[in-house]
């Protein structure tokens, strides 16, 4: 926001010369009448900033259609009701306990390092950190992160688990994670108003480690715990099951896309703020480039999947493409507003070989996730966090970042080797803290017996065992009864690639 305007009345009046009748109270008048017009201008430059964060807010929710209609592509018809109302719950056991919880935990200061411990159930709320606006935003990103594990445990998860692990995850293990990394008060954060972490702290601006991996490595627990789907892999260890519908897959994942415009860009919370007073470049600029990025390494992955693939296996497969983009977007989640336009490009590229390559690791360990959201948010989100490290420009970093001169930035951009430091410690410490904490929970779980449903279930389907019956009238390839229109998938058969 620009300067607030000043006025003193005895200033004014010396300028008023010995004829004026009452040079005070004049001048005491137009200092009253130029307060009002600063005032207003204060009143719009914060309406306007809260009116970007609840647009991105909206944005970023509307990344929980995407989240559905992605899940319920990639599993078999049998389960998609199933799919659909864990989505749902995400989104509503999330929103109760990140507002009880999760938002203290995250951002309630005054705190130590380690957690916040103000603002539970947002008593004592709107400050003058945080309106509203900024707890939604805040939420959005906390049921993303739910997301994401839901569909690594995906067609065998009893639903009480569900709700248990969403839960806890965006009520206490996610929102200590943000904290770390993006509370003024977090311990490893780069806005963090005391010493920084190697000079620098952690630049994860949007959350490819905050968001993805925690999403992501929980996912791995659950899936690793509870084990693969039955008939996920044939006996020679080649994957069987796919999910059913192509169409609703490439439907999440523009949606997913167009959400990422609020994710990334969102994330600087405010538009109206100059960087030089009276320049066409400021904080709005920031926020187009960092529009740019996320598109161009979401796009430059989907093409490296696109032929990477088609190299490996033969067919083009809309499917990976799409997971291949999603990947693309995870990665350059962490350092969007830092990097330049074409440093987006080798990004986007290096995450396209990091999800196949995960894939592939995958298959040999007979790894059954039914998005690959292990491998794409963890995978991904890993190199979007080391990706940071190296290609962060210095200027950039110091317009996000302001008040912090002589901070370390991209070790490729000639910022040496602390802030790539920090960035590996990131990505120890949050595997380390989601493996013990979401890795204990399912285990206990699985001992229970509340983790996995019957192998009866499981091949019956849980629409029909649990929800009451199918979503529409489709029958997988494996069911062994067929009542009305049985749809069949069919496989391609050539072995070799062949002509375009």
């Amino acid at each position: 926001m620009a300067t607030s305007l000043s006025c003193s009345a005895d200033q004014l009046a010396s300028f008023f010369g010995p004829n004026a009748t009452d040079a005070t109270s004049a001048a005491s008048l137009i200092c009253s009448q130029l307060e009002a017009i600063n005032n207003k201008f204060s009143d719009t430059a914060y309406a306007v900033d809260s009116t970007y964060l609840l647009f991105s807010a909206y944005l970023v929710f509307s990344m929980q259609l995407g989240f559905a209609m992605l899940c319920a592509g990639s599993v078999r018809a049998k389960n998609t009701m199933n799919i659909m109302l864990t989505n749902v719950l995400d989104a509503a056991a999330g929103g109760l306990f990140y507002y009880l919880f999760g938002f203290a935990f995250a951002f309630g200061t005054p705190s130590n390092g380690f957690i916040g411990r103000h603002n539970f159930a947002l008593k004592s709320f709107p400050t003058s950190n945080f309106d509203y606006s900024y707890f939604l935003y805040q939420w959005a990103f906390a049921i993303a992160a739910a997301g994401i594990t839901s569909g690594s445990i995906a067609e065998r998860t009893q639903f009480v688990a569900y709700l248990i692990y969403s839960s806890f995850l965006t009520g206490f293990v996610y929102p200590v994670v943000s904290h770390w990394f993006w509370s003024v008060d977090g311990w490893a954060s780069a806005s963090n108003t005391g010493d920084l972490l190697f000079g620098s702290g952690v630049i994860d601006f949007a959350g490819s480690g905050v968001v993805h991996m925690v999403g992501g490595i929980a996912g791995l627990w659950g899936a690793y715990i509870e084990g693969p789907r039955i008939g996920r892999f044939d006996r020679s260890g080649q994957s069987v099951l796919r999910g059913h519908s192509a169409s609703l897959v490439v439907l999440g994942t523009f949606m997913l896309w167009f959400g990422w415009y609020g994710f990334n860009p969102g994330s600087f919370t405010k538009i109206l703020s100059a960087y030089n007073t009276g320049s066409y470049y400021g904080q709005w600029s920031a926020i187009g480039r960092t529009a740019v990025t996320t598109t161009l390494a979401g796009c430059t992955a989907a093409l490296t999947t696109l032929f990477g693939k088609r190299i490996l296996s033969g067919h083009w497969n809309v499917t990976d493409v799409c997971n291949g983009l999603l990947g693309g977007f995870a990665a350059i989640t962490s350092g969007c507003s830092v990097v330049e336009p074409w440093a987006a490009i080798v990004c986007g590229f290096v995450a396209a070989v990091v999800l196949i390559a995960c894939n592939k690791l995958a298959e040999k360990a007979k790894y059954d996730d039914p998005l690959e959201a292990a491998q794409l948010h963890g995978g991904c989100g890993a190199w979007g966090v080391i990706f940071t490290a190296l290609f962060a420009k210095e200027k950039f970093v110091n317009e996000v970042y302001p008040g912090k001169p002589g901070r370390p930035y991209g070790l490729f951009m000639g910022g040496g080797g602390k802030l790539l430091a920090a960035h590996v410690i990131q990505i120890l410490v949050v595997a380390g803290w989601v493996s013990a904490t979401m890795g204990p929970l399912f285990f206990i779980l699985h001992k229970l017996k509340l983790l996995r449903i019957s192998p009866e279930d499981e091949m019956a389907g849980m629409d029909l065992t649990r929800h009451g019956g199918f979503a529409y009238v489709y029958h997988d390839d494996d069911d062994v009864q067929s009542n009305g229109i049985q749809l069949r998938k069919i496989e391609p058969t050539a072995t070799t690639p062949s002509s375009v």
